[in-house]
């Protein structure tokens, strides 16, 4: 077999860390075993995604499909049980899955452009994908993760990574303990960044790569807020106004979906911090979390 191209993403995601370059010396293996099960002709890998390869394929039967191999973690334990739940409503339909090797045979989505346009319109048709994905499964038809145990057990990790730097995170982690359990839950993404949602014919977007779990809906808007236009840049206000566009859309208070922006902002700034010993990038994920917080508080004034 020729060897297997690794996308940069792959590599300088998953791959930085020592699991997943165990993980990576594996994969031709993976690959190779799925696309004999499936009978499938591989096309060039996706650039895009960090945690998982993917690639275009033709299977036995003629079908244009997409092979997804996911590095084995907890996030992404559920994927396939979301997708066969959600069944094309907001996502890709799943065809096939091997949970041995964590594979996954997916509908191919076309064009499979990304977001683009203003940062209102990308913002609104996120929205409105998240506005999907939590009315078309009920939190007991599917046995998913549960948020309040997810978030705790991230909280604790927060503890104990700032604890070593010295850094104070109570108040992330006081929100990571409570704010899932304050509301009805639905069934939510868990990764609904703005490069996970994809056209799929002329008037249809989907949501690729979910990680899903049941808790509160406001959960999903933090990486679409984030990664769309940068807010960063811009006073707090762009960013207050944009926390209230989407929560207009999917009827959710503003303030919930800010305070999911400290605690997600703070955890990720020392997962990179502690676990990537990022220094430089978890001082500005923290610098971020600052600002979610002032746009919280602004929220409930």
């Amino acid at each position: 077999m020729p060897a297997l191209y690794l996308p940069a993403n792959v590599r300088n995601g998953v791959g930085r860390t020592p699991d997943g370059a165990a993980w990576l010396s594996r994969l031709p293996g993976l690959v190779t075993r799925s696309a004999q099960r499936w009978g499938l002709v591989l096309g060039r890998p996706f650039e895009s995604g960090a945690s998982g390869w993917t690639a275009p394929a033709r299977d036995a039967g003629g079908r244009d499909v997409v092979l997804k191999i996911v590095f084995p973690h907890d996030e992404a334990r559920d994927e396939a049980a979301g997708l066969r739940a959600w069944h094309g409503r907001g996502t890709p339909t799943l065809l096939d899955h091997d949970p041995d090797d964590w594979a996954l045979l997916l509908e191919r989505v076309r064009p499979g452009t990304a977001l683009a346009g203003s940062a209102v319109d990308q913002l609104a048709i996120g929205a409105r994908v998240a506005r999907t994905l939590h009315e078309s499964v009920g939190t007991t038809a599917l046995a998913v993760a549960s948020m309040a145990d997810v978030c705790a057990g991230w909280a604790d990790q927060l503890d104990r990574r700032a604890g070593r730097h010295g850094i104070d995170v109570r108040a992330a982690a006081d929100l990571l303990r409570t704010l899932p359990s304050e509301v009805a839950g639905v069934v939510v993404h868990g990764d609904l960044n703005p490069g996970n949602i994809l056209r799929s014919g002329a008037d249809r977007w989907v949501a690729i790569d979910p990680k899903p779990m049941r808790g509160d809906p406001a959960f999903d808007l933090w990486p679409l807020l984030e990664q769309v236009d940068d807010p960063f840049v811009h006073e707090d206000g762009v960013l207050a106004e944009r926390v209230d566009l989407v929560a207009a859309v999917l009827g959710l208070d503003p303030w919930r979906i800010a305070a999911w922006g400290v605690a997600r902002a703070t955890e990720s700034a020392m997962w990179m911090w502690d676990v990537l010993g990022d220094e430089r990038a978890g001082r500005q994920g923290l610098d971020q979390a600052r600002t979610w917080a002032r746009v919280a508080g602004r929220t409930r004034s």
